[in-house]
């Protein structure tokens, strides 16, 4: 009885599936209040989400974009740490920053080349939405910026439009550590 039960269950998921809008079908649940997810519906979430936000930043040919998955991941998963509008955010270092980023030291100067890209998952009502790709890059020749330059990938591909002056106000709040705001220590990786 148990076994027709569960196969019957699985034949009404089939068939509901079938007849759901393919958009319904292709959904990531996203809860409402994000810093309250367990870990493993954020790791589903990512999961789900993964795929669609490498496709959506690839799509016009920006380098970075094209570039980053190949990078040092710098946290087991992503997290919400509140800035950047509540997303799920997970930062992804060229190979330049790898080394120093991954200590997550205070009192710190990054050095000239490092890229950091920090993918964003949000959304609303249940539903997950690929956010910006954001990218810091540091250069020698920003000094009003901490010497970083900031970029984003929207999720079609095309350039963010974004102000430097106000992505460093706020980054610049964390001077102590060469402008970066770290992942949750929770989730934080470490150098090898």
């Amino acid at each position: 009885m148990h076994r027709q039960i569960i196969a019957a269950s699985a034949t009404l998921a089939a068939t509901l599936t079938l007849a759901m809008p393919a958009a319904a079908q292709d959904t990531c649940a996203i809860a409402e209040d994000r810093f309250d997810m367990e870990e493993a519906a954020v790791i589903a979430l990512y999961d789900c989400m993964s795929e669609r936000m490498v496709t959506g930043y690839t799509k016009a040919g920006h380098e970075i974009a094209g570039q980053y998955r190949d990078w040092q991941v710098t946290s087991t998963r992503p997290a919400v740490a509140g800035p950047h509008q509540n997303r799920f955010l997970q930062t992804f270092v060229n190979d330049i920053a790898a080394g120093q980023y991954l200590k997550f030291e205070e009192d710190i100067t990054m050095p000239v080349g490092s890229i950091l890209a920090k993918e964003s998952i949000g959304g609303k009502d249940g539903v997950a939405r690929v956010g910006p790709l954001f990218i810091m890059e540091k250069v020698a020749d920003a000094p009003e910026y901490g010497n970083w330059v900031y970029s984003g990938v929207q999720p079609n591909g095309k350039e963010l439009k974004i102000s430097q002056k106000f992505c460093h106000d706020c980054h610049g709040g964390y001077d102590y550590q060469d402008s970066m705001g770290y992942p949750l220590e929770e989730v934080r990786l470490t150098a090898n």
